[in-house]
């Protein structure tokens, strides 16, 4: 018997499928992970993945020529935007934009650190002539298990969850964050005790 879930890839003990919820946006997320955050068992990539319909996951370093990726930016119907902050990044009025004109939206996620996203940006020559956008930067992140540099650091799935909460805010996606602080919660429970405060001194 595997000690991994099949289907989210963690410890049997430590499965989150059984907080999934299901949701079908009309806005999809394309995630670009890192191969190192794959292996980390508190990435929370494939939280939205197997909650979102509309979602795809690819792993690599470099997606120049990645051939399923390539084929879903060649898709005229949609429109894609890479959230990546830069100087030259877009605010999400850019994506509301194209919504209202009847466009097919992706927005494509970097998942890692940001030196690893960095890496991602430097080499995936595709992503270069993509419009960037930025969440807003009072967003704060409760990624309570991890050290973040500051507090307006996200996880991956929190800034999935803000990227379809600005971009359709009828519907109700509190359910991904809903995952993630259980997942979290499960994680603190099964630290040895004292661990966690002490990372958090």
């Amino acid at each position: 018997m595997s000690r991994y879930c099949l289907k989210c890839g963690k410890s049997t003990k430590a499965c989150i499928c059984q907080w999934i919820d299901n949701l079908a946006p009309s806005v999809g997320l394309i995630i670009l992970q890192h191969p190192t955050e794959a292996k980390k068992p508190m990435g929370t990539a494939k939280i939205l993945k197997l909650s979102l319909a509309s979602s795809y996951l690819f792993q690599g370093e470099n997606f120049t020529q990645h051939e399923e990726f390539n084929r879903l930016l060649s898709d005229n119907d949609y429109q894609h935007f890479v959230l990546y902050p830069s100087d030259s990044s877009l605010s999400f009025s850019k994506v509301r934009q194209a919504i209202a004109y009847q466009k097919k939206v992706r927005i494509i996620l970097l998942d890692g650190t940001w030196k690893k996203a960095y890496k991602i940006w430097q080499l995936s020559k595709n992503l270069k002539d993509l419009p960037m956008i930025h969440l807003p930067k009072d967003l704060k992140g409760n990624y309570r298990i991890r050290k973040a540099p500051s507090d307006n650091n996200l996880s991956t799935v929190e800034a999935g969850y803000h990227v379809l909460s600005l971009l359709e805010p009828e519907r109700d996606f509190s359910a991904l964050l809903e995952t993630f602080n259980r997942m979290i919660d499960f994680q603190i429970k099964h630290m040895p005790p004292g661990t966690f405060e002490k990372n958090h001194s």
